[in-house]
């Protein structure tokens, strides 16, 4: 079987499964991103291990699909960019810098502390407590679309704290990295800093003013599905752009990118077409790989102690942090435990972090692999408990900060 045989073969049974996996957990009143999340862990390597089977010879097929699952990354985040607005992250400001900055210090610290605890050098355990203070709200987000409460103010907040967070994590790791590598360069410093402040600033200034009339330009041509094509475009370009200008995670530039274009006249176009896209292929392949990645089995080995200590910070760190960071900001207690939950889940960023890590020499294979299944148990924890918390009656708010209309309301 050819390798374009064997890619289409794989794809085929990793959509269908997972769409399989999603019904099964509708049907168990949780949202579909769990069952499509366990699906994958199912056919990874702690059951079937899928990619490895006999008819798979390919060596490239797992770099295939872990890179078309990056863009179901990216297309689930721009996604989530278009469904909000600017004006509405500027109301919930407060409680999405607090809760984004305390959401980092704490996991850091308490991340630092438990490797410490296990007698790693000062490099290696501050590294564990940078992972630790990673968060990827892609999971979150969906969670949140499925529930139609993503526009709530706690919504809102949590995918803003999420972009301080990312802001914050990857300015620590850079500065770190830099540190680390070579002999203090405090202008180079101070280069990092400035570089992901022009591409947030130019990025959403130049793509609030221009990405709105370009889709209404293409939408006005006969051009098969232009619209769709364009903003595909865009989430491609500003994901590089947000990688290899501002030296930050690319799922910010595809945020940065939805953010934009949701003052387009054909928003409508836009979101219907490329959700068809994410959803249909792209999205459920990010899920399945996610399972993909790791033997759970392995974490019954040596580093279990150390992956129930990581769990633990990962846990209560963004809990504790993120939720009294929102509680400064004016959020009653409810609203502040949904956020901190929300910031609970690592996925992507999590194990970006990690694996420069690994490549850097900060953290050993055996730390990495307790980093993965810290990433694949809070993500799989968040949308239960998120759907729990959700179905709360919710108070009625004691300070109008951010009266933001929920999904579905007129």
């Amino acid at each position: 079987m050819t390798d374009f045989l064997q890619l289409a073969l794989a794809l085929a049974g990793i959509i269908a499964l997972a769409k399989f996996g999603g019904l099964i957990s509708l049907r168990l009143g949780q949202p579909s991103v769990l069952g499509e999340l366990i699906m994958g862990i199912l056919l990874g390597p702690t059951v079937v291990d899928l990619l490895h089977l006999p008819l798979f010879t390919s060596g490239h097929l797992s770099e295939t699909i872990h890179e078309l699952a990056e863009i179901g990354v990216l297309l689930l985040m721009f996604i989530a960019g278009l469904d909000l607005h600017l004006e509405d992250l500027a109301k919930s400001s407060k409680v999405s810098a607090l809760a984004g900055t305390l959401g980092v210090l704490l996991p850091v610290a308490l991340g630092a502390g438990l490797g410490f605890l296990f007698n790693m050098q000062g490099e290696e355990a501050f590294f564990i407590g940078l992972i630790l203070a990673a968060t990827s709200v892609s999971i979150s987000a969906q969670t949140l679309m499925e529930l139609k409460v993503l526009r709530s103010r706690v919504g809102i907040s949590l995918l803003g704290a999420a972009v301080f967070d990312d802001i914050l994590v990857i300015l620590g790791l850079s500065i770190f990295i830099a540190i680390t590598s070579s002999e203090p360069n405090f202008l180079a410093i101070l280069w990092i800093v400035l570089r992901m402040a022009l591409f947030l600033g130019i990025g959403t200034i130049l793509g609030m003013k221009l990405l709105p009339r370009w889709s209404q330009r293409v939408a006005g041509r006969d051009i098969a599905q232009g619209v769709v094509s364009f903003a595909f475009v865009m989430v491609l370009i500003y994901g590089i752009a947000a990688e290899v200008l501002g030296g930050m995670a690319a799922i910010t530039g595809s945020f940065i990118a939805g953010l934009a274009l949701t003052r387009s006249p054909v928003k409508e176009r836009i979101r219907s077409g490329v959700s068809t896209l994410a959803y249909s292929v792209f999205v459920p392949v990010f899920f399945i790989n996610v399972g993909l990645s790791v033997d759970a089995r392995q974490l019954f080995g040596p580093v279990f102690w150390l992956f129930l200590g990581m769990t633990v910070v990962a846990v209560v760190g963004k809990i504790l942090g993120s939720g009294y960071g929102a509680i400064l900001a004016g959020l009653n207690r409810l609203e502040a435990l949904q956020l901190g939950v929300g910031m609970m889940s690592r996925g992507e960023v999590g194990l970006i972090v990690a694996s420069i890590g690994v490549t850097q020499g900060l953290i050993s294979d055996d730390t990495l692999a307790a980093i993965v299944g810290v990433v694949i148990v809070t993500t799989l924890l968040t949308p239960p408990l998120l759907r729990a918390l959700f179905a709360k009656p919710q108070p009625q708010p004691k300070s109008p900060a951010v009266e933001i209309k929920s999904e579905g309301e007129s």
